[in-house]
């Protein structure tokens, strides 16, 4: 079987960021897939799931609401390596575009308090695996070390070696 392209990036010097992981082709339109790496992978340790499962439901919640943004969200989830999210958006984007936005996304999370939105047994799949205070504390460390400061580094892809 052939590696499909995700697994061809260099995970050993990937930092955390933004990156276009790929663009596809839908009909007569481009979805851009982002891997919003919150985690150096193989380096430090990965999200908890609690945590990652907070942040789906409040950046998810959050973008589908964004009135320059929600008709082109197609997707937010994590990873299943618990290292980050992927966001799939309707149309050709880079990093630097969405930057931006994942900058009010992860402010609205750092600062979000009340009830999880969907967080019940009629709205999730497992309601109980929620960690609001984890989910502020990784999207303000996510948000103060890498967004804010974000470099080219951040945004594009190592190159391979």
């Amino acid at each position: 079987m052939d590696k499909i392209p995700s697994f061809t990036i260099d995970h050993t010097r990937l930092k955390r960021g933004i990156y276009v992981s790929r663009k596809d082709v839908v009909g007569n339109e481009i979805v851009t897939t982002f891997d919003i790496r919150m985690k150096e992978p193989n380096r430090e340790p990965a999200l908890g799931q609690g945590a990652i499962h907070t942040i789906e439901h409040l950046a998810a919640t959050y973008l589908r609401n964004d009135p320059e943004w929600k008709d082109r969200v197609v997707y937010w989830g994590p990873m299943g390596c618990l290292t980050g999210n992927y966001l799939l958006l309707r149309g050709d984007y880079s990093s630097s575009v969405i930057l931006p936005l994942m900058i009010r996304t992860f402010q609205f999370i750092a600062d979000y308090e009340g009830e999880i939105p969907g967080a019940t047994a009629q709205d999730c799949g497992n309601y109980l695996l929620h960690d609001l205070p984890m989910a502020r504390w990784e999207s303000r460390k996510y948000l103060d070390e890498v967004l804010l400061c974000a470099t080219m580094d951040n945004l594009l892809y190592p190159e391979a070696q």
